[in-house]
């Protein structure tokens, strides 16, 4: 027999007939036993839930069960237990029992990235409702407490269910064919063709919650996602007014961070076109089906021939999930990597030992090796053998990856499909010469014969194209014809070697650049400094130009607008200008300026050395006001500035170096360090530091000594940094003990943590945990904060958990007061672990999920992932399948993150689960990959290496393998015996329950 409180309280009968239940009295005595089934209901608060005005009869009562035992017959049964009654009833026959079930299912497959099965499972559970819960006992206090927490539970896996078929959406994934569930529940098929089939469902969920957020970001993204991103500004304006004015609060950073990112368009996707794209239906069509079938498709052709805008098209209607990546900005093979996974959205791994992290590539590699996603690689022709070596690994190890690059050169990969990018055909060149010519000048006049002059002398290129119509704003057609006769050699044109190709496209780039104005020349060639763009404030302040020159510039084409107030400069065009900084410039109008040719490259040496001091000193300028920030509750605002201009900051860095302006170099790592730090994305500053260290040599400078240990702790973040961490040690502790000598603040706090946690694994850690330890009474409250938090480890390994657990609630207090939330969550899971070691689980999940509400503001997903398995661990024991939906959550998060280490985690707990239950083979599967993908440069590697092989011995032991099981908990008694302690004390600081401890130690 089945039974339904969501809606008026029914039972049905197995062939689905119902069952007379008789009147209200029957009813609602159902449905109060059916809000806990199984669980016993005193008769006294069921006389006081049914009886009138309180004064209930317990006859009456006994005379209600009674009646509706024999309307339930045999089928179900109603016992009198103790003082009370219970019905015997499994839970899932209940509908809201098997709803919170589904609900729950659905939320971890959501969490670990099944999304299909996600809306499968989440719109089976909400089609069990059939109106409000118990809503036949509205004045009944028990079942109102009872429909309130399921209604709360049904708006969750609305929530859930919506998230999950905007995913699919995204992926154009269609849903299963409609089907009945295990209980014969109809699971209505969906339209995921397009993201406004979620966008009334969506409204009607913000008005009735006006003030829950989540509606209010699904209906953003669902507009956005339609092409609606105006209507989606709209909805955060709304709720950002309504909580304003009923809750004096301001919106969640995740509703601020996703307002932010449909104010600024993101890096990773196919850059937007403004320009509809002309000529190209054969090469698309063709391409299209072969990317249907390749996995490796490479777009060739000469510079401006329109590799990269066939590309974006491309991208823009391919099916699935795509990333876009510009290689153009790159100067060599070094940064290729990293690059890649910026686009992906990956920062490097978090808390790492000293001994050397996992290298950027095998990150990648782990991030793409079961994901279904299309890689478009632009501009691969100056980096053509790493790009080759690199794609050639990434296929190999990413099954479900495609690849589509542009070059002017094939990649040379066996398996490689290569198209060759012819240039336009007359026709379709006219026709973008006239589409081009029309935007830029009003009532143009097309002449079919000038214009096929003009685009016959440019090859056809579809870039020189646009160069030229763009000037049309102050020519007439007849002198741009002129011009380019005068200006253009055209007698290498049918030639396609690659030099000549070049040389045809500086042609065009010479012409255009020669129609600037003296002021904007210089303004455009200092331009050429920037990496990755810039904002209009920096090109001003670095280029010693005005607004109105770098307008001027973004109408002829030599720069473009690209949102969020910043300017970039296209490729071609930023390589012929950077060519104008380095070299004199030769026109005869500025000849008679010089005296002789030695003057002029004088000259440009020194404009180029003041650019890039100019360059330097301003983002020197932007971190070093940022930093402070970084440590406060204004982090949020501030992360995100230095990430859009993180190219920025490394060219900087990379030409101090390479200049060998020690100072300059030095203060920018300095100022940086922090954002590297809380990024995780200090890989891309070591190379830089590392040959800043081999400048400086075995004497740190004097004046710059905390400068000087911040370059030795970024240059310590990679392998290839470890020689060079141990030569400059000692010097670089001598250097940060002299920044901070206790009583007066130093300027990079978060060196200290840093210093601490490189010097965790050195043979001789004390100097450095007195150093940090001796920060207590510092003015600077963050190093306060953080000497408590490494006092705390102190007391840890003195065996006194009371002085520890006061340490980390201080450094937490200490953290929370300044806003930093990534110190703040350190702390808080460290009071999680101890809590749960006294036995207060349900304490540690409260800390668990504050930290966790942090790193999620944050971004960190392997952090956030770290703490999911910590909160599964906490809950195994008395809620083993919430704890489950944390490990499949965290398993979700680590594989987007491409994080082994933290993947190892979860599918440890995953195997503790298993072997709770007794399926010895899943655990042993577990187990075994777990261990497989242990990372051991992670400093809770070691715990969760401790505790895999006390799994594995504990499955050899129930298989009645005590030969096995011995050998297994002697490696994970060894594994333990790594961090110092002795190995019962070690077990327990890691984490292990007693009863593991026992184990390992029998």
């Amino acid at each position: 027999m089945r039974f339904g409180i969501l809606g008026d309280t029914r039972a049905w009968r197995d062939d689905g007939a119902d069952v007379p239940l008789g009147g209200p009295a029957r009813r609602a005595l159902l449905a109060l036993l059916l809000v806990r089934p199984g669980a016993v209901v005193p008769a006294e608060r069921l006389a006081a839930e049914l009886g009138p005005a309180g004064v209930p009869s317990a006859h009456a009562l006994q005379s209600q069960v009674s009646r509706l035992r024999a309307c339930l017959g045999a089928e179900a049964s109603i016992e009198r237990a103790g003082a009370g009654y219970r019905l015997v009833v499994a839970d899932d026959d209940v509908d809201a029992c098997r709803f919170e079930r589904l609900a729950a299912e659905g939320r971890a497959a959501l969490g670990s990235g099944d999304v299909r099965r996600a809306v499968t499972v989440l719109t089976a559970a909400l089609a069990l409702w059939r109106g409000a819960a118990l809503a036949e006992l509205p004045e009944s206090e028990m079942a109102r407490a009872a429909a309130v927490r399921l209604e709360e539970l049904r708006v969750g896996a609305l929530e859930d269910r919506i998230e999950a078929q905007l995913l699919l959406g995204e992926h154009r994934t269609s849903v299963p064919e409609p089907r009945l569930d295990e209980h014969h529940a109809v699971v209505p098929e969906l339209r995921l063709d397009e993201h406004r089939a979620v966008v009334p469902e969506l409204r009607e969920l913000v008005e009735r919650h006006p003030l829950r957020e989540r509606p209010a970001g699904l209906l953003m993204r669902a507009l956005s996602a339609g092409g609606e991103r105006a209507e989606a500004l709209m909805v955060f304006e709304e709720t950002r007014r309504r909580l304003a004015e009923e809750l004096g609060t301001d919106p969640s950073a995740e509703l601020a961070q996703l307002h932010r990112e449909l104010l600024n368009t993101p890096s990773s996707p196919a850059p937007s076109q403004l320009t509809s794209f002309v000529g190209r239906d054969d090469e698309m069509a063709e391409i299209t089906e072969l990317l249907r079938v390749a996995r490796l498709v490479t777009l060739t052709g000469p510079g401006g021939v329109g590799k990269t805008r066939l590309s974006v098209e491309l991208a823009a209607t391919a099916d699935g999930e795509v990333c876009f990546a510009e290689l153009a900005s790159l100067r060599d093979g070094t940064g290729l990597t990293q690059t890649l996974l910026n686009a992906l959205g990956l920062r490097q791994n978090g808390l790492q030992l000293a001994d050397g992290p996992r290298t950027p590539l095998d990150r990648l590699v782990s991030a793409l090796s079961d994901r279904p996603l299309l890689l478009v690689l632009d501009n691969c022709e100056h980096l053509v053998d790493d790009v080759a070596a690199l794609v050639a690994r990434l296929l190999a190890t990413g099954p479900r990856l495609r690849v589509l690059a542009t070059s002017r050169e094939p990649l040379g990969i066996i398996g490689e499909h290569i198209r060759q990018v012819r240039p336009l055909n007359g026709e379709a060149a006219a026709r973008l010469f006239t589409d081009r010519a029309r935007a830029a000048r009003r009532g143009f006049i097309p002449d079919p014969t000038l214009i096929r002059r003009i685009c016959a002398a440019l090859d056809d290129l579809p870039l020189a194209i646009e160069l030229a119509a763009a000037r049309l704003r102050t020519l007439s057609l007849d002198d741009l014809a002129v011009r380019l006769d005068d200006l253009l050699s055209v007698t290498a044109r049918g030639n396609r070697t690659p030099d000549q190709r070049h040389r045809t496209l500086r042609s065009v780039v010479a012409w255009s650049w020669a129609l600037l104005s003296a002021g904007e020349q210089r303004a455009a060639r200092r331009f050429t400094v920037f990496a990755g763009g810039a904002t209009a404030g920096a090109a001003v302040r670095v280029c010693g130009t005005d607004e109105e020159t770098l307008e001027s510039l973004v109408d002829k084409s030599l720069l473009e607008a690209v949102g969020g107030g910043r300017l970039r400069m296209l490729e071609t065009i930023r390589a012929y200008g950077a060519e104008r900084l380095n070299a004199p410039d030769e026109r005869p109008e500025a000849a008679h300026a010089r005296l002789d040719v030695a003057h002029a490259r004088h000259d440009a040496a020194s404009e180029r050395e003041a650019v890039r001091r100019a360059h330097a000193q301003y983002f020197l300028d932007l971190a070093r006001t940022a930093d402070p920030w970084l440590r406060r509750a204004e982090q949020l605002d501030w992360l995100p500035i230095l990430i859009s201009e993180h190219d920025n900051l490394m060219a900087a860095l990379r030409r101090s170096v390479a200049a060998r302006d020690v100072e300059t170099a030095l203060r920018l790592i300095g100022a940086i360090s922090t954002y590297l730090w809380i990024r995780g994305v200090s890989a891309s500053a070591a190379p830089h530091a590392i040959t800043l260290l081999d400048t400086i040599g075995d004497t740190p400078p004097p004046v710059l000594g905390e400068e000087y240990a911040t370059c030795v702790l970024v240059a310590a973040s990679t392998i290839a940094g470890r020689p060079a961490w141990q030569r400059h040690r000692a010097a670089a502790g001598e250097a940060l003990a002299t920044a901070w000598p206790g009583d007066q603040p130093g300027k990079y706090p978060a060196a200290l943590l840093l210093w601490i946690m490189h010097n965790a694994s050195e043979a001789e850690p004390h100097d450095a945990y007195e150093l940090v330890a001796a920060q207590r009474d510092n003015p600077e409250p963050w190093a306060r904060a953080t000497s408590l938090y490494v006092t705390g480890f102190g007391h840890l390994g003195e065996k006194e958990p009371g002085p520890a657990e006061h340490a980390f609630h201080l450094a937490a207090d200490g953290y929370r007061a300044l806003g930093d939330r990534w110190g703040t969550a350190l702390a808080l899971d460290v009071l999680a672990g101890l809590a749960a070691g006294r036995g207060d689980r349900t304490r540690a999940v409260e800390l668990t999920d504050e930290a966790l509400a942090l790193t999620d503001e944050l971004g960190a997903l392997e952090d956030s992932a770290d703490l999911l398995v910590n909160r599964g661990d906490h809950l195994a024991a008395d809620d083993p399948e919430a704890a489950g939906a944390d490990y499949a959550r965290a398993a979700g998060l680590a594989r987007r993150a491409g994080s082994p280490a933290g993947l190892s985690a979860a599918l440890r707990g995953l195997g503790d689960l298993a072997l709770l239950r007794g399926e010895l083979g899943k655990a042993e599967r577990l187990y075994t990959d777990a261990l497989e993908r242990i990372d051991p440069h992670w400093v809770k590697s070691v715990g969760n290496r401790v505790r895999t092989l006390a799994g594995l011995g504990r499955v050899a032991e129930a298989r009645g393998d005590h030969v096995t099981a011995r050998a297994r908990y002697r490696q994970s008694a060894a594994s333990a015996s790594a961090i110092g302690a002795s190995v019962p004390d070690a077990l327990r600081l890691l984490g292990l329950p007693e009863p593991l401890v026992e184990a390992v130690l029998s």
